[in-house]
């Protein structure tokens, strides 16, 4: 069997941006080509402008009246990091928006298969929401959707995966890299999605 090496590979990094962040950071900025520091964006009102993210209006009109009517929210997650961080946004961002009724469920993608499945959505509807908030899946979901729409429980989609040749018929779809989506950033995160 032979050695595996691992080597550290040299990277320059000096400028300005690295005067600003820790070493590690300064390090990973380098080794991804980011030398300006005011591409680091680290600041609220650096932040894109995500306004012109298809569905926008749609989804935070409906997540409004979620809320004035404190109707019942499920956030349904994915299991990675980006799923994990953009779940715990969701339930944060709703209670302090003023949500009473908010919950989360992240399913066993082995058990349900992965994204808003049938299945999922048969395991939520016994929790009776009034809206399912997908966070990093849902844009391939076309199955679990429909099954929603059948129980009477409106679906918002949050996600940045690619979509297929059908989406699914949700209230609103917010997802970079839909169809029709003018917003430059298509590579932001699910976290990233649901924070706008």
């Amino acid at each position: 069997m032979s050695e595996l090496l691992i080597r550290r590979r040299e990277v320059k990094a000096d400028g300005a941006v690295f005067n600003q962040v820790h070493p590690l950071l300064a390090r990973i900025y380098a080794s991804r080509g980011l030398f300006d520091a005011d591409r680091l964006g680290r600041q609220l009102n650096q932040l894109q402008n995500g306004q012109n993210i298809r569905g926008l209006d749609a989804a935070a009109q409906r997540l409004a009246q979620a809320v004035m009517h404190q109707q019942s929210i499920l956030i349904v997650g994915d299991f990675d990091c980006d799923g994990a961080t953009s779940t715990a946004l969701g339930m944060l961002a709703l209670g302090m928006m003023g949500a009473r009724r908010v919950d989360y469920l992240v399913p066993n993608r082995f058990e349900y298969g992965y994204g808003l499945s049938p299945e999922i959505v048969a395991v939520a509807a016994q929790r009776q929401p009034d809206l399912i908030v997908t966070v990093d899946n849902g844009i391939s979901s076309v199955s679990g959707v429909a099954a929603a729409n059948e129980a009477g429980i409106d679906v918002i989609i949050t996600d940045h995966h690619l979509p297929g040749d059908v989406l699914p018929d949700a209230c609103a779809i917010v997802n970079p890299n839909q169809p029709g989506c003018e917003f430059s950033e298509k590579s932001t995160c699910g976290v990233g999605v649901i924070f706008m």
